[in-house]
């Protein structure tokens, strides 16, 4: 069996716009500032799309989906994490694992976690973990001028 991991990585500033919806880990979260970017901006779904698509050696999500493009402008972030789970099986990779971790001051995460995990880990068939950490009020995400996410990715090739 070969196995191979991947990492990503997704910044995104929170938006001025008042009627722009934050949606993390494709659950849209009430109250609070959504963030700016060309599809739904979630930057859980966007790290763990990074991640797989590291793993499996097929570039990154800008490559795939480009902001320049209007067909994914304002699209769901959890159909562009459809769309590289069907790429990296396509490759005949299987999903192990995967583990994100959130940088933000806010919103707090562990009301949302458990959900975030259920929708991910449905989409990707695979178990997906979800923490997070402040920045102690440092720098632009301290601040709360932006969140990002770290996500890392185990997939498992089966050579027999």
């Amino acid at each position: 069996m070969t196995m191979r991991i991947g990492h990503g990585f997704d910044l995104h500033r929170f938006s001025d716009d008042p009627s722009r919806l934050l949606v993390l880990g494709g659950v849209t979260i009430a109250g609070h500032r959504g963030l700016v970017g060309h599809s739904d901006a979630d930057a859980i779904c966007h790290a763990l799309c990074d991640a797989l698509l590291s793993a499996a050696q097929l570039g990154d999500l800008g490559t795939h989906f480009p902001d320049t493009d209007p067909k994914w402008s304002g699209v769901a972030s959890t159909l562009l994490l459809q769309e590289v789970v069907a790429l990296v099986h396509g490759e005949g990779w299987s999903i192990a694992n995967g583990a994100i971790t959130v940088l933000a001051e806010t919103p707090k995460m562990k009301p949302h976690s458990t959900e975030m995990q259920e929708r991910l880990s449905a989409i990707v068939g695979a178990p997906i973990s979800i923490s997070a950490t402040t920045m102690e009020r440092l720098g632009p995400i301290g601040e709360g001028l932006c969140l990002a996410a770290e996500a890392v990715a185990l997939l498992e090739k089966d050579l027999a």
